[in-house]
């Protein structure tokens, strides 16, 4: 049989084509990569509780997050500071940040914003940043609603105080449900106590540690633990 050259050159400009094409494909394949790999990279992952990566500790340091209040039944009761509490003076309750410490809190909804004074530890709830007084809450108009999305940057002032950590995994009002978990974790965690709280809570605690990076390490091996539904650090006198 005798060679077609017509043949021939339409099958070797079939080829080519096919070659364009699979060319151009992978090579929109590598653009997108590379492009990918030039991004940043958000994690989708929720942030360790507890975990305050804004919060430096430097004057003009901010933080984002929901603020909520207290007043009855904490009101003349002591604070984590030693202070007795008054809801009707500027103070707050912050989960790490140093006694004394100056905050702005500026409500994110209506623009007010007030100034307290650290004297407390908490709040001690997923997403919460900071616990005020009824009287700061009154300034930024949130006593109604509860909570509110706040801005707070320091101010100053603080002290040198030092404390270790421990991770927070329960807060129950009945005591035999503390104790419950208390004995769960005891064989497995060291340091598992159960302190009482005002307001008849009892919280069930793992650990004590010098360094907030081994507490946060402390904290993800918790929350894997099946009993356990979170974890979180918390910064506590010596």
């Amino acid at each position: 049989m005798t060679a077609n050259p017509e043949n021939n050159r339409q099958i070797w400009r079939g080829s080519r084509q096919e070659i364009r094409i699979v060319v151009t494909v992978l090579t929109i394949v590598l653009l997108s990569v590379l492009v990918a790999c030039g991004k940043k990279r958000v994690s989708t992952a929720p942030p360790e509780a507890g975990s305050n990566p804004s919060d430096d500790r430097q004057v003009g340091s901010t933080q984002r997050g929901i603020a909520s209040w207290y007043g009855h039944p904490y009101h003349g009761r002591r604070t984590a500071s030693g202070e007795v509490y008054d809801m009707m003076q500027p103070t707050a309750a912050h989960q790490t940040l140093p006694f004394q410490t100056r905050v702005r809190v500026t409500n994110l909804d209506n623009g007010r914003s007030t100034r307290v004074r650290i004297n407390d530890r908490g709040p001690f709830v997923d997403g919460r940043i900071i616990d005020l007084s009824r009287k700061a809450a009154e300034e930024i108009q949130m006593v109604g609603p509860g909570t509110a999305r706040v801005k707070l940057e320091i101010l100053g002032g603080g002290t040198d105080w030092k404390g270790l950590f421990t991770v927070q995994v329960g807060a129950f009002r009945e005591r035999k449900n503390a104790e419950r978990l208390r004995q769960e974790l005891d064989a497995e965690f060291d340091s598992v106590t159960v302190e009482d709280a005002p307001g008849g809570i009892h919280r069930v605690r793992v650990g004590k540690v010098a360094e907030r990076k081994a507490a946060n390490q402390l904290a993800v091996r918790l929350r894997r633990h099946p009993k356990i539904q979170g974890a979180l650090v918390v910064e506590i006198p010596e």
